[in-house]
């Protein structure tokens, strides 16, 4: 038996963060990030709304890039004070994410973070809120997937957070929001969600209902991604579908070790942090050359290729178009090659050797590396960090 588990109601289309006043409710908190919803009156309007639907408001702010164990903490304290029955949170993927940590927290307060860190483990939710999430980036998918990602800065490691108890109940994709995202972000999130769809395809866990999402958010992607970097709000509008058809996907059907090591290398050095999105385009190429030695996972790579049109007429030669495509993909979107290059060279190559083996470990240990095709060891895992410092291809 498999489980397949999604919002209870989905609003999308322009216009769709209206649905907000038709929330039953007498309170809600509503979770965001940084300024950009307040600077483009997004907050305004989902404030008002809110009130409208007869409820009274508080507003935590400021969840920054990467939210930390403190973030969420002081925002469940903040919700205990407050006692919302409804949890809105709106944004990128961290504003959201550190929502869901937050919500339970709020409902367990004698929960321990420690407690959520093994997959699936989570508390029953929904005993004193419901949660509504808004995007505005269009890459995390965060509004419809079971997962939350918070960083514990105390030791360096990301932990992505898992149970389908955080999916939210319901999720506004409005790509209004989505048409205020610079080109750098734009970027980043669109091959996060490209990773989550191809990751999400060759799984272990892939199933029926979950790969016709996948493969139809690939070829959005690859259609629309470059148009939406180059200011298509046309593509814009459709890559916010498409990062939530992917988002469908992998919240069920898993990921796999791309995420793994972007997860554990990305606040692993002193340098400064390697941004989610950008970690995930540089790896994938490689892990597609490393997982393409297990003959299913090549073949479902080359059905990819085949659906988007890559041409070739081996499986081998699909597996490496598929891989072609996605570096120059990269390229377009002037995405580096790799992590020595990444924002001229911010991550020490002493300190990226010195803590490889550490890393590593850690990335064998995340909770997206059981459904990857392939099962990594310490010494592949390894030599997979290091081609992706150095930008070389995977033949072993």
């Amino acid at each position: 038996m498999a489980r397949f588990t999604l919002p209870r109601d989905l609003y999308h289309g322009k216009g769709a963060l209206a649905e907000l006043k038709n929330l039953k409710g007498k309170k809600a908190v509503v979770v965001v990030g940084g300024g950009s919803m307040k600077r483009f009156g997004f907050l305004d309007k989902a404030v008002n709304y809110l009130k409208e639907a007869g409820m009274e408001v508080a507003l935590f702010e400021n969840v920054e890039p990467d939210p930390s164990v403190d973030t969420v903490m002081r925002g469940a304290k903040m919700m205990e004070e407050f006692g919302p029955d409804w949890i809105v949170a709106m944004g990128g993927g961290s504003p959201i994410d550190a929502a869901k940590a937050m919500w339970v927290f709020y409902e367990y307060p004698n929960t321990s973070f420690e407690d959520l860190i093994t997959p699936f483990s989570f508390p029953t939710l929904r005993t004193k809120a419901h949660f509504c999430a808004i995007p505005s980036t269009s890459g995390t998918a965060t509004e419809v997937t079971a997962f939350s990602v918070i960083t514990d800065y105390n030791k360096g490691i990301k932990y992505p957070l898992a149970d389908f108890n955080i999916t939210p109940d319901v999720a506004i994709v409005d790509p209004d929001l989505a048409e205020t995202m610079p080109k750098k972000l734009t970027a980043h999130t669109g091959m996060d969600a490209m990773t989550h769809a191809i990751e999400a395809y060759v799984s272990t866990m892939h199933c029926n209902y979950t790969d016709p999402l996948a493969l139809h958010a690939i070829k959005m992607i690859h259609d629309d991604l470059k148009k939406s970097y180059d200011g298509d709000m046309e593509a814009r509008d459709r890559m916010h579908d498409a990062q939530c058809l992917a988002g469908m996907a992998f919240s069920n059907a898993l990921l796999g070790i791309v995420h793994s090591m972007a997860h554990k290398t990305g606040a692993a050095y002193s340098g400064g942090h390697i941004v989610h999105g950008c970690a995930n385009a540089m790896y994938l190429p490689r892990v597609i050359q490393y997982n393409a030695k297990v003959d299913s996972a090549a073949q479902r790579y080359a059905e990819i290729a085949d659906f988007i049109h890559l041409g070739g007429n081996t499986t081998e030669e699909k597996v490496a178009a598929l891989v072609a495509e996605i570096k120059k993909m990269n390229d377009a979107l002037d995405i580096p090659k790799c992590i020595k290059d990444y924002e001229g060279g911010i991550i020490d190559e002493k300190e990226f050797m010195d803590k490889l083996s550490d890393v590593a470990a850690l990335a064998i240990s995340d909770a997206c590396t059981g459904s990857n095709p392939r099962v990594p060891s310490q010494e592949d895992m390894e030599k997979l960090l290091k081609a992706c410092y150095y930008g070389e291809d995977v033949d072993f």
